[in-house]
């Protein structure tokens, strides 16, 4: 198994950035790739982006491009969301995930651990 566990969480103005962090624990050797996902008030889980956990590709939502970037430190076995002129609409918890194995990236079903997330919340 592994546990990822989120920080970085909190309450930010809108422009400002916030740099969430994931901390994966166990078999992190057998880690594929990690993917962030948020889900605001009554909505679905969304996708944010993911990393190949090897220094492959990373994947984002188109919407958020530009302003959220992922990047991960192997040694550490963590994984990093950098997000910048944050909005008052990326109010989310914000969900960390280990892929173990096969080739989609988007979708929650994708992803085999999840952490308990962290609270995002812009202010306008």
């Amino acid at each position: 198994q592994v546990q990822p566990v989120e920080s970085g969480g909190g309450l930010v103005q809108a422009g400002g950035s916030l740099r969430l962090s994931c901390a994966a624990s166990g078999r992190t050797f057998s880690i594929y790739g990690m993917g962030w996902f948020r889900q605001a008030p009554g909505k679905e889980r969304e996708f944010v982006a993911a990393i190949n956990w090897s220094g492959g590709p990373t994947y984002y939502t188109d919407s958020l491009k530009g302003r959220f970037t992922i990047s991960r430190d192997n040694v550490e076995n963590t994984v990093y969301l950098q997000m910048n002129n944050l909005k008052p609409e990326d109010t989310a918890v914000y969900y960390c995930a280990a892929k173990m194995r096969g080739s989609g990236w988007y979708k929650t079903t994708d992803y085999h651990y999840w952490g308990r997330g962290t609270q995002v919340t812009v202010s306008s």
